[in-house]
């Protein structure tokens, strides 16, 4: 994972351009979770935080909730509790089913000690200040209440980077070009614990390695192109990088058979 410059890092963090941008709709966001049909093993994300919060009542929030993947699935299984839904993006909110609203994770609309359980799904490298949304999630959560967070490891996915740069050298005429943006950089696996402890006395890290295999350029080139919101943040033509990147993977795909990708991303459980 490479570190972000101060104009990457604005860009991930930059309010207008998640929202009216990379996150205006689940297109890019779908994108990159499609990829992971691919991996084995096979983790039921949803499942696994459904099944962390068995001993919570009463009401839970996610807060970046995005598509709705756990909040569905939350109120499938658990019918009991009072779901409900935060993003700072209208778009990305508009299939999700409700009760959903536009808030930030900086400024919640909820009494202090309000909630059971919080969820931020991959989604606190994209806040400006992380300790302080951390604050605020802890502010809404009761003394016995639960944070279940999400990210990548600085380790995810090092074949990916690795062909981003050997296309973006190619179109260049450089050999490796510049790397590609990481999004979970400014809070990766290893990151998050230190910024959790802070208000959390205990956190559990649950560890979900995996291996990607595909056999068709297809979801990979779907997944690299889902970045575009920060096409002007890669130092390299991106439609071009994306397309070199699609015809060096056809072409391993032809000689091996098959192209893996090294998965590393993790689940936190937050208590106090």
């Amino acid at each position: 994972m490479t570190e972000l410059s101060a104009a990457q890092a604005a860009a991930v963090t930059d309010r207008a351009r998640l929202a009216g941008h990379a996150y205006s709709s689940d297109r890019d966001l779908a994108a990159r979770q499609a990829l992971y049909e691919w991996k084995t093993p096979r983790y039921d994300l949803p499942g696994i935080v459904a099944e962390q919060l068995s001993e919570v009542r009463g009401r839970v929030v996610e807060v970046g909730c995005g598509n709705g993947r756990y909040i569905r699935r939350l109120r499938r299984d658990r019918p009991d509790l009072e779901v409900l839904g935060f993003d700072i993006a209208p778009g990305i909110l508009a299939g999700v089913p409700g009760p959903v609203a536009v808030a930030d994770v900086a400024r919640l609309p909820l009494a202090t000690a309000g909630v059971g359980a919080a969820l931020a799904m991959h989604m606190l490298y994209h806040v400006p200040d992380i300790a302080r949304a951390i604050g605020e999630l802890s502010r809404v959560v009761a003394r016995d209440g639960l944070l279940v967070v999400s990210t990548n490891s600085a380790r995810d996915k090092p074949e990916l980077d690795d062909l981003w740069q050997r296309s973006s050298g190619d179109v260049l005429g450089t050999g490796r070009g510049p790397a590609r943006i990481s999004l979970s950089a400014r809070f990766s696996l290893e990151q998050a614990p230190a910024f959790l402890g802070d208000e959390f006395g205990c956190v559990e890290t649950i560890e979900l390695p995996g291996t990607i295999t595909v056999r068709d350029p297809g979801p990979v080139i779907a997944h690299m192109a889902s970045y575009r919101a920060w096409a002007d943040q890669h130092d390299v033509p991106f439609a071009e990088t994306v397309e070199r990147a699609r015809a060096l993977l056809a072409d391993h795909i032809a000689r091996r058979g098959a192209f893996e990708i090294s998965c590393r991303s993790g689940i936190l459980l937050c208590r106090r």
